[in-house]
């Protein structure tokens, strides 16, 4: 299979929904996530989308800046790839793309996080030569 990478125009954010609901919580309705899409977008924000064709099948957000720790970076968001699409390799193919497109816009590293009992994707992030340096901690008020 060919598949594309593409940047996911601000306008088009809206087809992302349905795979961003996949890895929701339940509480998290698609009215919710489009209106945070929306907002998102307006920030220092992208989305890569993966396609089949024109179906798309993987996403992943961008969140850039710079910190004090790393320089210029970009902190992955809702990596995501559809179950029909998985261990095929597509995973790497894309974090190898998205590596390529980041160092083009002059970042100097690539964070992302990964919840605590996904060890799957601990391990592939492991793999392609991310190391976990802590913990992140939410409070939801």
């Amino acid at each position: 299979m060919q598949f594309q990478f593409k940047i996911i125009p601000a306008e088009s954010i809206d087809s992302v929904v349905p795979l961003a609901k996949k890895m929701s919580k339940p509480s998290i309705t698609e009215a919710l996530l489009l209106k945070r899409f929306k907002e998102m977008v307006s920030q220092n924000y992208e989305c890569i989308g993966v396609y089949d064709a024109d179906k798309l099948v993987g996403v992943s957000g961008l969140w850039f800046c710079t910190r004090h720790y790393s320089g210029r970076s970009v902190e992955l968001d809702h990596v995501f790839i559809d179950d029909a699409y998985r261990n095929k390799g597509l995973g790497s193919q894309f974090v190898n793309w998205i590596q390529e497109y980041v160092k083009s816009k002059g970042c100097e590293a690539i964070e992302l996080n990964a919840y605590i009992d996904n060890e799957p994707s601990q391990k592939f992030y492991e793999r392609d030569g991310f190391q976990k340096l802590g913990y992140h901690f939410v409070k939801e008020i």
